[in-house]
């Protein structure tokens, strides 16, 4: 039987949805039902009662093609990345035959910082259009141009095409930053899931010019082992175990690719060349485990890195911009660390200047 998520009209589902997050309290604790602790931590009540609206829909969890998954993740974004935030001008622009975005806030003068922004999607689903309200959102709250770059997918295209289509689309943007109207010298990377271990790997292979700044949202960075937050929290939290396993069967399906550096980044012997990075996970994730160890390791070999973990939300929650404060509130931190780290970027290119 199709869930219920296939038989509604999506506007109908949306306003279903604002329905119950606008429901008084007690009556959402009587939807959501017993509180859910695990690990010592408490799911968010608003975390909680989206999954639970997600299991009565009969999503979460289905992994059957990658049209399929590429059309359910299209859905599901309709419906909780909210109506297309403002304030912006937006272009389309091509890269060395890689398609991106271009988002600059109105006002914005030439010379400003520069976001490359790589979606997520287990490097099987996603597109310009999934992250479109999150990197709107990303450029109205820092104050920066950001530029999404749709690399190739798998199975279609399997590693490494992704990584040497993130690797071409931030050359192109250093190497056109006077058309763009950035600060060639003020490039950040950034990305979610996969998206984040793209932007990891594009930032350990740059050169001769070198992202100033990492923003990473849950990123997978090590396809060569089980952690515990996988065994954890490999069901129900909306990205399952299973769902894991299908992403890199079609991105890397040859096992001899899992430890290469260019996909299991955390594996690279040397990583005290990355710039200053903000790390933030889930605290109901898979991939909350592996995503701390990199940073364990970046603070190990010198890298300034902040890890903010979110204890309470689950996978994905950067793409949650409609329903619900917490998720967020969530974003907005990670907005605030790029500003953050851009402007502690730039004071060092003016003392570098200045001798």
């Amino acid at each position: 039987m199709s869930p219920l998520a296939e038989l509604l009209p999506p506007g109908v589902l949306a306003g279903l949805l604002r329905f119950a997050f606008g429901l008084p309290a007690p009556l959402r604790r009587l939807v959501i039902g017993r509180p859910i602790v695990l690990d010592g931590q408490r799911l968010h009540p608003e975390a909680q009662l989206l999954l639970r609206l997600q299991q009565l829909a009969g999503e979460g969890g289905r992994t059957t093609t990658p049209a399929a998954d590429r059309t359910a993740m299209a859905r599901s974004t309709a419906l909780v990345a909210g109506p297309a935030i403002g304030g912006l001008a937006v272009r389309a622009v091509t890269m060395d035959g890689v398609r991106g975005r271009l988002y600059v806030p109105h006002g914005l003068a030439d010379g400003s910082p520069l976001l490359v922004f790589y979606h997520g999607g287990g490097w099987v689903s996603g597109d310009l259009d999934s992250h479109d309200n999150l990197c709107r959102y990303l450029a109205a709250e820092a104050g920066v141009r950001v530029l999404s770059a749709d690399y190739r997918l798998a199975p279609e295209h399997p590693f490494p095409a992704a990584t040497d289509d993130a690797r071409t689309a931030f050359e192109w943007a250093a190497a056109h930053a006077d058309e763009l109207g950035v600060d060639p010298a003020r490039i950040a990377l950034g990305g979610d899931s996969a998206g984040g271990n793209l932007a990891a790997v594009t930032a350990l292979h740059a050169g001769p010019v070198k992202p100033v700044f990492l923003l990473l949202f849950y990123p997978a960075v090590d396809a060569t082992a089980r952690r515990r937050s996988r065994e954890l929290f490999g069901n129900g939290f909306f990205l399952t175990d299973r769902q894991m396993d299908w992403f890199i069967d079609h991105y890397a399906p040859s096992l001899d690719s899992h430890a290469d550096p260019r996909l299991s980044v955390l594996l690279a012997e040397d990583l005290s060349g990355l710039p200053p990075t903000y790390l933030a996970t889930a605290g109901f994730d898979p991939l909350r485990d592996e995503g701390e160890a990199f940073a364990d390791k970046l603070a190990a070999q010198g890298v300034p890195v902040v890890l903010r973990r979110h204890a309470g939300l689950f996978h994905g929650y950067a793409n949650i911009l409609g329903v619900g404060g917490v998720f967020r509130e969530a974003v907005a931190e990670a907005v605030g660390a790029l500003r953050t780290g851009l402007a502690l970027a730039n004071a060092r290119q003016d003392i570098a200047e200045t001798g």
